[in-house]
Protein backbone atom coordinates (compact mmCIF):
# COMPACT_ATOMS: atom_id res chain seq x y z
CA UNK A 1 0.00 0.00 0.00
CA UNK A 2 1.27 3.23 -0.77
CA UNK A 3 1.50 5.91 2.09
CA UNK A 4 -1.77 7.39 1.20
CA UNK A 5 -4.42 9.13 2.92
CA UNK A 6 -6.62 6.14 4.22
CA UNK A 7 -3.62 4.75 5.99
CA UNK A 8 -2.65 8.17 7.67
CA UNK A 9 -6.05 8.39 9.08
CA UNK A 10 -5.45 5.19 10.61
CA UNK A 11 -1.89 6.24 11.95
CA UNK A 12 -2.56 9.86 13.45
CA UNK A 13 -5.09 7.74 15.67
CA UNK A 14 -2.61 5.85 16.95
CA UNK A 15 0.59 8.48 17.17
CA UNK A 16 -2.07 10.73 18.99
CA UNK A 17 -2.46 7.46 22.06
CA UNK A 18 1.31 7.70 22.12
CA UNK A 19 2.47 11.22 21.67
CA UNK A 20 0.33 13.97 22.69
CA UNK A 21 0.96 15.74 25.50
CA UNK A 22 4.77 14.95 25.49
CA UNK A 23 7.68 16.77 25.58
CA UNK A 24 10.33 16.69 22.94
CA UNK A 25 13.53 15.94 24.49
CA UNK A 26 16.28 15.29 21.69
CA UNK A 27 16.17 16.55 17.62
CA UNK A 28 18.49 14.73 15.52
CA UNK A 29 18.80 14.58 10.90
CA UNK A 30 20.73 11.60 10.59
CA UNK A 31 20.36 11.85 6.76
CA UNK A 32 19.58 15.06 4.60
CA UNK A 33 15.80 14.69 4.42
CA UNK A 34 14.94 13.10 7.38
CA UNK A 35 14.43 14.06 11.25
CA UNK A 36 14.02 11.96 14.36
CA UNK A 37 12.44 13.90 17.20
CA UNK A 38 12.77 11.99 20.71
CA UNK A 39 9.52 12.53 22.51
CA UNK A 40 8.72 11.73 26.48
CA UNK A 41 5.20 10.64 26.76
CA UNK A 42 3.03 8.46 28.98
CA UNK A 43 6.56 7.50 30.68
CA UNK A 44 8.33 6.30 27.85
CA UNK A 45 10.49 7.86 25.31
CA UNK A 46 9.60 7.63 21.33
CA UNK A 47 11.72 8.20 18.61
CA UNK A 48 9.51 9.97 15.79
CA UNK A 49 10.42 9.46 12.49
CA UNK A 50 9.69 12.52 9.68
CA UNK A 51 10.77 11.69 6.17
CA UNK A 52 10.75 13.54 3.14
CA UNK A 53 12.66 11.39 0.49
CA UNK A 54 11.76 11.70 -2.53
CA UNK A 55 10.61 7.72 -2.26
CA UNK A 56 10.43 6.56 0.96
CA UNK A 57 8.50 9.80 2.72
CA UNK A 58 6.44 9.21 5.97
CA UNK A 59 5.83 9.66 9.57
CA UNK A 60 5.87 7.13 11.59
CA UNK A 61 7.25 5.89 15.27
CA UNK A 62 10.74 4.11 14.82
CA UNK A 63 13.32 1.89 16.71
CA UNK A 64 15.90 1.86 14.91
CA UNK A 65 18.86 3.55 15.78
CA UNK A 66 20.37 6.11 13.70
CA UNK A 67 23.71 7.99 13.70
CA UNK A 68 23.81 11.03 14.97
CA UNK A 69 26.37 13.32 12.87
CA UNK A 70 28.76 15.08 14.72
CA UNK A 71 28.00 18.80 13.30
CA UNK A 72 24.03 19.48 13.11
CA UNK A 73 22.61 20.77 9.88
CA UNK A 74 21.30 24.13 9.51
CA UNK A 75 17.68 22.83 9.89
CA UNK A 76 17.58 21.06 12.86
CA UNK A 77 19.28 24.05 14.61
CA UNK A 78 15.88 25.93 13.88
CA UNK A 79 14.28 23.39 14.92
CA UNK A 80 16.45 23.17 18.31
CA UNK A 81 15.87 27.00 18.65
CA UNK A 82 12.35 26.70 18.22
CA UNK A 83 10.98 23.09 19.83
CA UNK A 84 13.45 21.80 22.32
CA UNK A 85 11.45 20.90 26.27
CA UNK A 86 8.25 22.44 23.57
CA UNK A 87 4.92 20.19 24.63
CA UNK A 88 3.55 18.62 21.34
CA UNK A 89 -0.50 19.34 21.61
CA UNK A 90 -2.15 18.46 18.46
CA UNK A 91 -1.48 15.65 15.75
CA UNK A 92 -3.87 16.62 13.09
CA UNK A 93 -4.45 15.53 9.04
CA UNK A 94 -4.99 18.27 7.16
CA UNK A 95 -8.75 16.98 4.98
CA UNK A 96 -8.25 13.51 4.13
CA UNK A 97 -4.82 14.41 2.65
CA UNK A 98 -0.99 13.39 3.06
CA UNK A 99 -0.42 16.45 5.23
CA UNK A 100 0.27 16.02 9.01
CA UNK A 101 0.25 18.46 11.44
CA UNK A 102 2.30 18.70 14.53
CA UNK A 103 1.17 21.63 17.02
CA UNK A 104 3.50 22.06 19.65
CA UNK A 105 3.49 25.08 22.59
CA UNK A 106 6.80 26.12 23.14
CA UNK A 107 7.87 29.67 25.29
CA UNK A 108 10.28 32.08 23.54
CA UNK A 109 13.43 33.98 25.00
CA UNK A 110 10.69 36.46 27.13
CA UNK A 111 8.99 33.66 28.20
CA UNK A 112 5.68 34.10 26.60
CA UNK A 113 3.70 31.09 25.15
CA UNK A 114 3.94 30.63 20.94
CA UNK A 115 2.22 28.07 18.88
CA UNK A 116 4.80 26.35 16.81
CA UNK A 117 3.69 23.80 13.72
CA UNK A 118 5.76 21.40 12.28
CA UNK A 119 4.21 20.77 8.71
CA UNK A 120 4.89 16.94 6.72
CA UNK A 121 3.95 17.20 3.54
CA UNK A 122 3.93 13.71 1.80
CA UNK A 123 4.33 14.38 -1.62
CA UNK A 124 6.57 11.57 -3.82
CA UNK A 125 9.73 14.14 -4.25
CA UNK A 126 7.68 17.20 -3.28
CA UNK A 127 8.01 15.83 0.08
CA UNK A 128 8.86 18.72 2.37
CA UNK A 129 9.10 19.44 6.35
CA UNK A 130 8.16 22.91 7.04
CA UNK A 131 8.53 24.54 10.82
CA UNK A 132 5.72 27.19 10.98
CA UNK A 133 5.11 29.88 13.44
CA UNK A 134 0.96 29.44 13.63
CA UNK A 135 0.07 33.24 14.92
CA UNK A 136 2.19 34.57 12.22
CA UNK A 137 1.74 32.26 9.45
CA UNK A 138 4.95 32.40 8.14
CA UNK A 139 7.77 29.87 7.34
CA UNK A 140 10.50 29.73 10.15
CA UNK A 141 12.74 27.06 7.99
CA UNK A 142 12.33 24.08 5.93
CA UNK A 143 14.18 21.17 5.31
CA UNK A 144 14.21 21.57 1.53
CA UNK A 145 13.99 25.27 0.27
CA UNK A 146 11.42 25.99 -2.97
CA UNK A 147 12.15 29.04 -4.98
CA UNK A 148 9.46 30.88 -7.17
CA UNK A 149 11.67 29.91 -10.00
CA UNK A 150 11.38 26.08 -8.99
CA UNK A 151 7.67 26.47 -8.47
CA UNK A 152 5.33 29.74 -9.28
CA UNK A 153 2.69 28.30 -7.17
CA UNK A 154 4.28 28.94 -3.84
CA UNK A 155 7.38 29.92 -2.66
CA UNK A 156 9.03 27.84 0.51
CA UNK A 157 11.59 29.61 2.33
CA UNK A 158 12.32 31.76 5.87
CA UNK A 159 9.81 34.44 6.65
CA UNK A 160 7.47 33.76 3.78
CA UNK A 161 4.08 33.53 4.55
CA UNK A 162 3.28 29.65 4.31
CA UNK A 163 0.48 28.33 1.52
CA UNK A 164 -1.10 25.21 1.56
CA UNK A 165 -0.61 22.86 -1.24
CA UNK A 166 -3.48 22.61 -3.67
CA UNK A 167 -6.27 20.75 -1.96
CA UNK A 168 -7.71 17.28 -3.39
CA UNK A 169 -10.07 16.65 -6.20
CA UNK A 170 -13.22 14.75 -4.91
CA UNK A 171 -15.44 14.29 -1.52
CA UNK A 172 -13.32 13.05 1.66
CA UNK A 173 -14.71 9.42 2.43
CA UNK A 174 -14.75 9.61 6.23
CA UNK A 175 -17.27 12.59 6.49
CA UNK A 176 -19.76 12.08 3.58
CA UNK A 177 -23.36 11.69 4.35
CA UNK A 178 -24.80 8.11 2.75
CA UNK A 179 -27.10 10.01 -0.37
CA UNK A 180 -24.45 12.21 -1.63
CA UNK A 181 -22.04 8.71 -1.24
CA UNK A 182 -24.68 6.73 -3.05
CA UNK A 183 -25.09 8.81 -5.63
CA UNK A 184 -21.75 9.30 -6.42
CA UNK A 185 -21.17 5.68 -6.95
CA UNK A 186 -24.68 4.88 -8.73
CA UNK A 187 -23.58 7.28 -11.42
CA UNK A 188 -19.99 5.57 -12.21
CA UNK A 189 -20.09 4.19 -15.22
CA UNK A 190 -17.29 1.98 -14.76
CA UNK A 191 -16.66 1.40 -11.26
CA UNK A 192 -13.00 1.18 -11.03
CA UNK A 193 -10.38 2.10 -8.75
CA UNK A 194 -9.49 5.12 -10.96
CA UNK A 195 -12.74 6.55 -10.55
CA UNK A 196 -12.62 6.20 -6.93
CA UNK A 197 -9.02 7.81 -6.91
CA UNK A 198 -10.98 10.93 -8.91
CA UNK A 199 -13.86 11.23 -6.85
CA UNK A 200 -12.68 10.70 -3.40
CA UNK A 201 -9.67 11.96 -1.55
CA UNK A 202 -6.24 10.07 0.18
CA UNK A 203 -7.06 7.15 -1.70
CA UNK A 204 -3.85 5.36 -3.27
CA UNK A 205 -3.83 3.00 -6.04
CA UNK A 206 -3.80 -0.57 -4.54
CA UNK A 207 -6.61 1.20 -1.51
CA UNK A 208 -8.60 2.20 -4.09
CA UNK A 209 -8.28 -1.36 -5.92
CA UNK A 210 -9.14 -3.24 -3.03
CA UNK A 211 -12.44 -1.22 -2.38
CA UNK A 212 -13.54 -2.16 -5.87
CA UNK A 213 -12.68 -6.12 -4.96
CA UNK A 214 -15.46 -5.54 -2.24
CA UNK A 215 -17.92 -3.42 -4.06
CA UNK A 216 -17.87 -5.79 -7.25
CA UNK A 217 -17.87 -9.22 -5.03
CA UNK A 218 -21.71 -7.53 -3.38
CA UNK A 219 -22.40 -4.95 -6.43
CA UNK A 220 -26.01 -4.86 -4.15
CA UNK A 221 -24.60 -3.69 -1.12
CA UNK A 222 -22.77 -1.00 -1.86
CA UNK A 223 -22.97 1.35 1.35
CA UNK A 224 -22.89 -1.48 3.20
CA UNK A 225 -19.57 -2.84 1.65
CA UNK A 226 -18.28 1.17 1.98
CA UNK A 227 -19.05 1.41 5.56
CA UNK A 228 -17.73 -2.02 6.94
CA UNK A 229 -14.29 -1.28 4.83
CA UNK A 230 -14.12 2.11 6.90
CA UNK A 231 -15.51 0.99 10.02
CA UNK A 232 -12.41 -2.27 9.94
CA UNK A 233 -10.14 1.38 10.35
CA UNK A 234 -11.33 1.20 13.39
CA UNK A 235 -9.65 -1.93 14.46
CA UNK A 236 -6.64 -2.12 12.44
CA UNK A 237 -5.15 -5.22 11.41
CA UNK A 238 -1.70 -3.97 9.92
CA UNK A 239 -0.25 -6.40 7.92
CA UNK A 240 2.46 -7.46 4.90
CA UNK A 241 1.85 -8.95 1.68
CA UNK A 242 4.23 -10.32 -0.67
CA UNK A 243 2.24 -10.47 -4.78
CA UNK A 244 4.38 -10.77 -7.64
CA UNK A 245 7.56 -10.06 -6.40
CA UNK A 246 6.24 -6.96 -4.67
CA UNK A 247 5.64 -6.24 -1.08
CA UNK A 248 2.85 -4.80 0.14
CA UNK A 249 1.75 -2.58 3.38
CA UNK A 250 -1.77 -2.52 4.59
CA UNK A 251 -3.72 -0.82 7.91
CA UNK A 252 -6.22 -3.85 7.59
CA UNK A 253 -6.60 -7.15 5.97
CA UNK A 254 -6.96 -6.70 2.09
CA UNK A 255 -8.92 -9.88 0.35
CA UNK A 256 -7.56 -8.66 -3.01
CA UNK A 257 -4.03 -10.03 -1.74
CA UNK A 258 -4.78 -13.06 -0.63
CA UNK A 259 -2.81 -14.37 2.57
CA UNK A 260 -0.54 -11.79 4.75
CA UNK A 261 2.89 -12.73 4.60
CA UNK A 262 2.95 -11.13 8.27
CA UNK A 263 0.65 -9.84 10.90
CA UNK A 264 1.56 -6.53 13.44
CA UNK A 265 0.19 -4.85 16.34
CA UNK A 266 0.64 -1.57 15.44
CA UNK A 267 1.22 0.56 12.22
CA UNK A 268 4.93 1.58 13.27
CA UNK A 269 6.04 -2.08 13.72
CA UNK A 270 4.69 -2.59 10.32
CA UNK A 271 6.20 0.39 8.45
CA UNK A 272 9.63 -0.55 10.70
CA UNK A 273 9.92 -3.74 9.05
CA UNK A 274 8.69 -2.15 5.57
CA UNK A 275 10.75 0.54 5.04
CA UNK A 276 13.56 0.00 6.64
CA UNK A 277 15.11 -2.71 4.97
CA UNK A 278 14.54 -0.36 1.89
CA UNK A 279 15.22 2.64 3.22
CA UNK A 280 18.80 1.66 4.71
CA UNK A 281 19.70 -0.03 1.08
CA UNK A 282 19.19 3.01 -0.55
CA UNK A 283 20.73 5.16 1.48
CA UNK A 284 23.73 3.14 1.41
CA UNK A 285 23.53 2.86 -2.58
CA UNK A 286 23.38 6.43 -2.33
CA UNK A 287 26.22 7.05 0.30
CA UNK A 288 28.24 4.45 -1.06
CA UNK A 289 28.33 5.22 -4.53
CA UNK A 290 31.54 7.55 -4.84
CA UNK A 291 33.31 4.75 -3.03
CA UNK A 292 32.31 2.11 -4.79
CA UNK A 293 32.91 3.77 -8.50
CA UNK A 294 36.69 4.66 -6.89
CA UNK A 295 36.93 0.59 -6.29
CA UNK A 296 36.03 -0.29 -9.40
CA UNK A 297 38.19 1.94 -10.74
CA UNK A 298 41.26 1.17 -8.86
CA UNK A 299 40.41 -2.99 -9.05
CA UNK A 300 40.28 -2.40 -13.25
CA UNK A 301 43.27 -0.80 -12.54
CA UNK A 302 44.59 -3.60 -10.71
CA UNK A 303 43.33 -6.36 -13.04
CA UNK A 304 44.53 -4.86 -16.54
CA UNK A 305 48.66 -4.38 -14.61
CA UNK A 306 48.19 -8.01 -13.64
CA UNK A 307 47.51 -8.52 -17.66
CA UNK A 308 50.49 -6.85 -18.38
CA UNK A 309 52.71 -8.25 -15.69
CA UNK A 310 51.51 -11.71 -16.75
CA UNK A 311 52.87 -10.86 -20.70
CA UNK A 312 56.46 -9.98 -19.27
CA UNK A 313 56.79 -12.74 -17.15
CA UNK A 314 56.07 -14.54 -20.15
CA UNK A 315 58.81 -12.76 -21.99
CA UNK A 316 61.13 -13.73 -19.24
CA UNK A 317 61.14 -16.89 -20.38
CA UNK A 318 63.82 -16.58 -22.83
CA UNK A 319 66.18 -16.40 -19.75
CA UNK A 320 67.89 -19.76 -20.32
CA UNK A 321 68.33 -19.25 -24.15
CA UNK A 322 70.74 -16.10 -23.07
CA UNK A 323 72.79 -18.48 -21.00
CA UNK A 324 72.73 -21.45 -22.82
CA UNK A 325 74.44 -19.60 -25.67
CA UNK A 326 76.60 -17.64 -23.33
CA UNK A 327 77.48 -20.99 -22.60
CA UNK A 328 78.30 -22.49 -25.82
CA UNK A 329 80.26 -18.88 -26.88
CA UNK A 330 82.92 -19.60 -23.76
CA UNK A 331 83.27 -23.60 -24.54
CA UNK A 332 83.81 -22.93 -28.69
CA UNK A 333 85.41 -19.26 -28.22
CA UNK A 334 88.03 -20.59 -30.37
CA UNK A 335 85.61 -21.35 -32.98
CA UNK A 336 83.92 -18.23 -32.92
CA UNK A 337 85.08 -15.78 -35.71
CA UNK A 338 85.86 -11.84 -34.83
CA UNK A 339 84.16 -9.59 -36.56
CA UNK A 340 81.56 -11.57 -37.42
CA UNK A 341 77.62 -11.34 -37.47
CA UNK A 342 76.74 -14.37 -36.27
CA UNK A 343 77.94 -18.29 -35.89
CA UNK A 344 76.73 -21.30 -35.62
CA UNK A 345 78.00 -23.87 -32.93
CA UNK A 346 76.97 -27.26 -31.76
CA UNK A 347 73.87 -27.17 -29.12
CA UNK A 348 75.41 -30.00 -26.53
CA UNK A 349 71.96 -28.99 -24.50
CA UNK A 350 69.76 -30.35 -27.57
CA UNK A 351 72.20 -33.18 -28.59
CA UNK A 352 74.13 -31.32 -30.41
CA UNK A 353 71.68 -29.90 -32.74
CA UNK A 354 73.17 -26.38 -34.43
CA UNK A 355 72.38 -23.32 -33.37
CA UNK A 356 72.61 -19.94 -34.57
CA UNK A 357 74.37 -17.34 -32.32
CA UNK A 358 73.67 -13.92 -33.20
CA UNK A 359 77.00 -11.53 -31.86
CA UNK A 360 78.13 -7.58 -32.46
CA UNK A 361 80.76 -7.46 -35.05
CA UNK A 362 82.71 -4.48 -32.84
CA UNK A 363 83.03 -7.27 -29.86
CA UNK A 364 85.43 -10.00 -29.28
CA UNK A 365 84.49 -13.50 -28.88
CA UNK A 366 84.86 -12.94 -24.94
CA UNK A 367 82.64 -9.90 -24.48
CA UNK A 368 79.87 -11.47 -27.15
CA UNK A 369 79.70 -14.14 -24.30
CA UNK A 370 79.13 -11.27 -21.30
CA UNK A 371 76.85 -9.65 -22.91
CA UNK A 372 74.87 -13.25 -22.97
CA UNK A 373 75.07 -13.38 -19.36
CA UNK A 374 74.47 -10.02 -18.47
CA UNK A 375 71.33 -10.31 -19.89
CA UNK A 376 70.29 -13.63 -18.77
CA UNK A 377 71.24 -11.97 -15.45
CA UNK A 378 68.91 -9.01 -15.81
CA UNK A 379 66.42 -11.44 -17.11
CA UNK A 380 66.54 -13.52 -14.08
CA UNK A 381 66.51 -10.88 -11.73
CA UNK A 382 63.54 -9.14 -13.40
CA UNK A 383 61.74 -12.80 -13.01
CA UNK A 384 62.06 -12.35 -9.13
CA UNK A 385 60.60 -8.83 -9.35
CA UNK A 386 57.36 -9.27 -11.78
CA UNK A 387 56.86 -11.96 -9.57
CA UNK A 388 56.62 -10.59 -6.51
CA UNK A 389 54.68 -7.85 -8.37
CA UNK A 390 52.30 -10.08 -9.92
CA UNK A 391 51.63 -11.21 -6.02
CA UNK A 392 51.62 -8.24 -4.71
CA UNK A 393 48.62 -6.97 -7.11
CA UNK A 394 46.66 -10.23 -6.62
CA UNK A 395 46.87 -9.02 -3.10
CA UNK A 396 45.57 -5.63 -4.07
CA UNK A 397 42.66 -6.93 -6.35
CA UNK A 398 41.78 -9.23 -3.06
CA UNK A 399 41.68 -6.54 -1.01
CA UNK A 400 39.68 -4.03 -3.35
CA UNK A 401 36.94 -7.17 -3.86
CA UNK A 402 36.64 -7.40 -0.28
CA UNK A 403 35.93 -3.83 0.26
CA UNK A 404 33.53 -3.61 -1.92
CA UNK A 405 31.62 -6.69 -0.85
CA UNK A 406 31.79 -4.71 2.20
CA UNK A 407 30.43 -1.60 0.78
CA UNK A 408 27.54 -4.01 -0.91
CA UNK A 409 26.48 -5.26 2.19
CA UNK A 410 26.95 -2.17 4.74
CA UNK A 411 24.69 -0.08 6.16
CA UNK A 412 24.85 3.88 6.40
CA UNK A 413 26.58 3.48 9.65
CA UNK A 414 28.88 1.90 8.82
CA UNK A 415 30.31 4.27 5.59
CA UNK A 416 32.08 6.64 7.10
CA UNK A 417 34.37 3.62 9.05
CA UNK A 418 35.13 2.09 5.80
CA UNK A 419 35.86 5.60 4.36
CA UNK A 420 38.29 5.49 6.96
CA UNK A 421 39.52 2.41 6.25
CA UNK A 422 40.65 3.96 2.25
CA UNK A 423 41.98 7.06 3.88
CA UNK A 424 44.39 4.57 6.04
CA UNK A 425 45.35 2.39 3.05
CA UNK A 426 45.72 5.87 0.67
CA UNK A 427 42.83 5.26 -1.79
CA UNK A 428 41.42 8.60 -0.84
CA UNK A 429 43.20 11.34 -0.07
CA UNK A 430 43.48 12.20 3.63
CA UNK A 431 41.55 15.49 4.53
CA UNK A 432 44.27 17.94 6.22
CA UNK A 433 41.70 18.93 9.13
CA UNK A 434 42.37 16.97 11.97
CA UNK A 435 38.80 15.51 12.76
CA UNK A 436 37.96 14.63 16.24
CA UNK A 437 39.02 10.82 16.33
CA UNK A 438 36.25 8.67 17.28
CA UNK A 439 36.29 5.18 18.85
CA UNK A 440 36.68 2.11 17.08
CA UNK A 441 33.37 0.72 15.67
CA UNK A 442 32.75 -2.40 17.32
CA UNK A 443 32.20 -5.99 15.35
CA UNK A 444 28.67 -7.47 15.38
CA UNK A 445 28.03 -9.42 18.57
CA UNK A 446 25.74 -12.55 18.03
CA UNK A 447 24.39 -15.73 20.55
CA UNK A 448 24.85 -19.17 19.62
CA UNK A 449 21.48 -20.83 20.40
CA UNK A 450 23.89 -22.33 23.38
CA UNK A 451 24.78 -19.05 24.56
CA UNK A 452 28.10 -19.29 22.80
CA UNK A 453 29.30 -15.70 22.20
CA UNK A 454 29.90 -15.23 18.32
CA UNK A 455 31.53 -11.41 16.72
CA UNK A 456 31.39 -10.66 13.21
CA UNK A 457 33.19 -7.99 11.80
CA UNK A 458 31.61 -5.79 9.01
CA UNK A 459 34.96 -4.00 7.38
CA UNK A 460 38.62 -4.86 7.31
CA UNK A 461 39.41 -2.55 9.98
CA UNK A 462 37.24 -4.78 12.35
CA UNK A 463 38.23 -7.66 10.88
CA UNK A 464 41.96 -7.16 11.62
CA UNK A 465 41.33 -6.05 15.23
CA UNK A 466 38.43 -8.73 16.10
CA UNK A 467 40.98 -11.42 14.75
CA UNK A 468 44.13 -10.32 15.61
CA UNK A 469 44.01 -8.28 19.11
CA UNK A 470 40.47 -9.28 20.60
CA UNK A 471 40.27 -13.32 19.49
CA UNK A 472 42.05 -15.81 21.94
CA UNK A 473 44.69 -18.12 20.78
CA UNK A 474 41.99 -20.84 21.29
CA UNK A 475 39.50 -19.56 19.76
CA UNK A 476 37.92 -20.48 16.96
CA UNK A 477 37.72 -18.32 13.37
CA UNK A 478 35.61 -19.03 10.42
CA UNK A 479 35.65 -17.00 7.00
CA UNK A 480 33.90 -18.17 3.58
CA UNK A 481 36.44 -19.92 1.36
CA UNK A 482 38.49 -17.99 -1.53
CA UNK A 483 35.71 -15.49 -1.76
CA UNK A 484 35.30 -11.79 0.07
CA UNK A 485 33.32 -12.00 3.55
CA UNK A 486 33.74 -11.23 7.12
CA UNK A 487 35.89 -12.55 9.58
CA UNK A 488 33.82 -14.20 12.16
CA UNK A 489 35.10 -15.54 16.06
CA UNK A 490 33.68 -18.12 17.93
CA UNK A 491 34.37 -17.19 21.66
CA UNK A 492 35.17 -20.86 22.95
CA UNK A 493 38.12 -23.52 22.67
CA UNK A 494 35.56 -26.25 22.43
CA UNK A 495 32.69 -25.14 20.58
CA UNK A 496 29.82 -27.89 19.76
CA UNK A 497 29.33 -28.59 15.89
CA UNK A 498 25.66 -26.68 16.58
CA UNK A 499 27.38 -23.54 17.33
CA UNK A 500 29.93 -24.01 14.25
CA UNK A 501 27.30 -24.09 11.95
CA UNK A 502 25.49 -21.23 13.09
CA UNK A 503 28.64 -19.00 12.97
CA UNK A 504 29.41 -20.56 9.73
CA UNK A 505 25.89 -19.56 8.55
CA UNK A 506 27.10 -15.56 9.64
CA UNK A 507 29.95 -16.03 8.02
CA UNK A 508 28.18 -17.33 4.33
CA UNK A 509 25.39 -14.28 5.38
CA UNK A 510 27.92 -11.27 5.44
CA UNK A 511 29.84 -12.10 1.75
CA UNK A 512 28.81 -12.18 -1.42
CA UNK A 513 27.28 -15.90 -1.38
CA UNK A 514 24.51 -14.19 0.76
CA UNK A 515 21.87 -15.90 -1.54
CA UNK A 516 23.90 -19.15 -2.62
CA UNK A 517 23.09 -22.41 -1.13
CA UNK A 518 25.76 -25.08 0.08
CA UNK A 519 28.20 -22.22 1.17
CA UNK A 520 32.06 -23.57 1.56
CA UNK A 521 33.41 -21.81 5.30
CA UNK A 522 37.00 -22.60 6.80
CA UNK A 523 37.18 -23.24 10.18
CA UNK A 524 40.43 -22.95 12.22
CA UNK A 525 41.72 -21.87 15.59
CA UNK A 526 42.93 -18.60 15.98
CA UNK A 527 46.17 -19.68 16.71
CA UNK A 528 46.86 -21.10 13.65
CA UNK A 529 46.42 -17.62 11.99
CA UNK A 530 49.62 -15.46 10.50
CA UNK A 531 49.39 -11.88 8.91
CA UNK A 532 52.21 -11.47 6.58
CA UNK A 533 54.42 -8.70 6.63
CA UNK A 534 53.15 -5.60 4.98
CA UNK A 535 49.53 -7.16 4.00
CA UNK A 536 46.24 -5.25 3.60
CA UNK A 537 44.06 -4.66 6.20
CA UNK A 538 41.68 -7.69 6.62
CA UNK A 539 43.84 -10.42 4.92
CA UNK A 540 45.35 -13.91 6.91
CA UNK A 541 46.52 -16.66 6.06
CA UNK A 542 46.02 -20.08 7.97
CA UNK A 543 47.18 -23.60 7.84
CA UNK A 544 44.86 -26.95 9.48
CA UNK A 545 41.64 -25.74 8.46
CA UNK A 546 38.38 -27.50 8.01
CA UNK A 547 35.86 -26.89 5.75
CA UNK A 548 31.89 -26.91 6.50
CA UNK A 549 29.08 -26.38 4.08
CA UNK A 550 26.28 -24.16 5.21
CA UNK A 551 23.22 -22.56 3.43
CA UNK A 552 22.74 -18.82 4.61
CA UNK A 553 19.89 -17.51 6.19
CA UNK A 554 18.57 -14.46 7.51
CA UNK A 555 15.78 -16.29 9.69
CA UNK A 556 18.83 -17.87 11.52
CA UNK A 557 21.00 -14.32 11.50
CA UNK A 558 18.02 -12.61 13.10
CA UNK A 559 17.64 -15.16 15.99
CA UNK A 560 21.38 -14.96 16.28
CA UNK A 561 21.20 -11.55 17.27
CA UNK A 562 21.95 -11.09 21.09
Amino acid sequence: MSFDGIFIHALVRELQAKLLHGRIQKMHQPYKQEIVLTIRANGQNHKLLLSSHSSYARVQLTTMQYHNPENPPNFVMVLRKYLEGSILESIEQVENDRILHFTFSHRDELGDLQNIVLIVEIMGRHSNIILLNKETGRILDAIKHISLTQNTYRAILSGVEYLTPPKPKGKNPFILQDPELFETLSTAQDLSAQFLQQNFQGFGRDTAEELVYRLKDKPNEKLNVWHDFFASLNSIQPSLYENNGKEWFTPVAFLSLGKAKMVFDNLNELLDVFFTDKAEKDRTKQQAGSLLHRIKVERKKNQTKLKKLHATLKDTENAEDYRCKGELLTTFMAQVPKGSDFVELKNYYKEDQPIKILLKPSLSPNQNAQKYFQKYQKLKKSVRIVQEQIEQTKQEILYLESVESQLELATPVEIPIIFEELQTEGYIKAQSKKQKREKPSQPAVFQASDGTKILVGKNNLQNDRLTLKMAKKNDYWLHVKNIPGSHVIVESSRPSDETLTQAGILAAYYSKYRNSAQVPVDVVQVKHLRKPNGAKAGFVIYEGQKTILVTPSQKMVEQLKK
